[in-house]
């Protein structure tokens, strides 16, 4: 093997490390966030989309309800790699609140107002 070659095969393997860093490291984050229902009244639904996709997800809450007061942890990771995420919350009479654009890479805990 030339050092030629031998120089090529390095830089290579190092262009592939960097590439295999730079697509894990948004999926190494602690995507876990407290949400936490400040708004005196019951959440019925509650969604969390990440900025990639243009619908809401599946309601996380599912059969239950998040009363005022109370708090849930949600784990944020679907496997997009994305941090961004917007929120809905569904109350049970009827009305509804929209956060956009939360960074759950970046907060612990969001309050429902």
């Amino acid at each position: 093997m030339t050092i030629k070659a031998i120089l090529f095969a390095g830089i290579a393997a190092l262009s592939l490390t960097a590439c295999v860093e730079e697509t894990s490291s948004s999926s190494s984050y602690n995507k876990h966030v407290l949400v936490v229902n400040n708004s005196g009244k019951t959440i019925r639904e509650f969604y969390g989309s990440n900025a990639g996709t243009s619908s809401w997800q599946e309601d996380i809450l599912g059969s239950d309800v998040l009363a005022s007061g109370s708090s849930v942890d949600i784990n944020f990771e679907d496997g997009s790699g994305y941090c961004s995420f917007d929120f809905l919350a569904v109350f049970t009479d009827g009305s509804s609140v929209v956060e956009s654009g939360i960074d759950v890479c970046a907060v612990s805990t969001v309050e429902v107002n």
